[in-house]
């Protein structure tokens, strides 16, 4: 159902039904992207930089990031584009993580679970050891 809100990129009232900011942020934010991708579709500048780009376009980095991130620009053809590891900030080409970052989160959660595991087998042992004397 839509709902009134404030669009969080300009603060202008508008109805919120599939989109999170109002139609005149959402032309500017399409026409940003358009701007990028036909500045990338061209074979001459497949080998820019996401640095290059935003100088020729005048789109921001954190702009074309997103692009990445939601999917809108492959980088299958653009060999110089990465963006930053959500968690440590270094460059990466796809996911979210970094290797460094993903494994450090899996060796996390493992130990996690060890310590749960254990935790519940101590829980179990003291249930067994005290017995009621009948």
């Amino acid at each position: 159902m839509a709902e009134l809100k404030n669009c969080p990129s300009c603060g202008n009232l508008f109805v919120q039904a599939l989109r999170a900011v109002c139609l005149e942020c959402h032309r500017a934010e399409e026409a940003r992207f358009q701007k990028v991708y036909t500045h990338v579709r061209k074979s001459k500048h497949r080998q820019s930089t996401i640095t290059d780009v935003t100088e020729a376009t005048g789109v921001s980095e954190e702009d074309i990031f997103r692009y990445i991130r939601e999917g809108r620009l492959s980088l299958a053809n653009l060999p110089n584009f990465s963006y930053p590891c959500e968690g440590c900030g270094e460059p990466i080409r796809e996911y979210r993580l970094c290797r460094s970052c993903t494994s450090r989160i899996s060796s996390g959660l493992k130990a996690e679970e060890k310590q749960r595991e254990w935790e519940a087998r101590q829980i179990k042992n003291k249930r067994s050891t005290y017995r009621a004397r009948e």
